[in-house]
């Protein structure tokens, strides 16, 4: 049979005769013409015309069901659930820039960058502050953009910092062995804390938390920042050399860096420290202890 079909295929446009005998019947032989040209595209239309056949039953019918392919409505569901995946995964990535666009105003001192805190009250009350919730553990939510937009927590408002603090086990010991050079001010722009020490002097976490930023940036020098529990985060510039890097986990008064007199807003050896909590930046008087 390979043999037949190998000869009559060996030349498809030309015309070969077919005869046709019984091997016990003394009939008539009966003969054909055939074109194996013509054999081969009925063949092909033919095949063509099955697999559409096949085609349109297992999307017509329920067929496909029965044989472990997704239904129509299934389909349609995986589709609405990758949509909206792909919709949550871009609001994240969003989030995030903005997020990541906050904390760099805050560490660089940028206030140009941070958003305007234009809905909320110019001095809110103790009990405000006490009762606000707490925010995602990352970088804080919003920052100060202007002098009297900012949102601060004074030296006088020692109670409604101990409840807004209370998580932390504060008050905490100074990053900083040294003297208290310039206070919290923040009605001429000083978010922190100015401790003179000499260049060298260990500069330790005042909490547990991991390493959000450290590099160097033009007004603060060397600057490491911490986030710790609860979405409070602390900055410490102007120092000599930083001894962390992003990404690592650090304990209470595990060493961060050694202080310095980096930065071009610096006039002596010293430690700047800030402590902020979702934009609101919080007088560090009322987070360390008195030694």
């Amino acid at each position: 049979m390979t043999a037949f079909l190998r000869d009559l295929l060996s030349h498809p446009g030309t015309p070969r005769t077919v005869i046709i005998m019984e091997p016990d019947a003394m009939s008539t032989p009966r003969q054909y013409e055939v074109r194996p040209g013509y054999a081969l595209y009925a063949g092909a239309v033919g095949v063509m015309l099955l697999a559409s056949l096949l085609v349109a039953v297992l999307v017509v019918t329920p067929l496909r069901s029965s044989l472990g392919g997704a239904s129509e409505a299934e389909l349609r569901t995986l589709a609405e659930q990758s949509a909206g995946r792909a919709t949550a995964l871009e609001d994240s990535l969003t989030a995030q820039a903005e997020q990541l666009s906050i904390l760099r105003a805050i560490i660089t001192g940028d206030s140009s960058a941070a958003p305007l805190l234009a809905d909320l009250p110019d001095e809110p009350a103790p009990d405000a502050l006490a009762d606000a919730p707490s925010g995602d553990a990352g970088a804080p939510s919003a920052a100060p953009a202007e002098t009297g937009r900012r949102q601060t927590l004074g030296s006088g408002d020692r109670h409604a910092a101990d409840a807004y603090l209370a998580r932390l086990r504060l008050p905490a010991l100074p990053p900083i062995v040294g003297v208290v050079s310039r206070g919290f001010r923040p009605a001429d722009g000083h978010f922190g804390l100015d401790y003179a020490a000499a260049e060298g002097t260990p500069v330790r976490a005042f909490a547990e938390g991991t390493v959000a930023f450290a590099d160097w940036t033009h007004g603060g020098g060397y600057v490491v920042a911490v986030h710790h529990p609860d979405g409070y985060l602390s900055v410490y510039k102007h120092n000599r050399r930083l001894l962390r890097r992003v990404g690592e986990r650090v304990q209470a008064r595990d060493d961060l860096a050694l202080s310095g007199n980096t930065g071009a807003s610096t006039s002596g050896p010293h430690l700047h420290v800030e402590v902020w909590r979702d934009g609101l930046a919080l007088d560090p008087a009322t987070v360390f202890a008195r030694r």
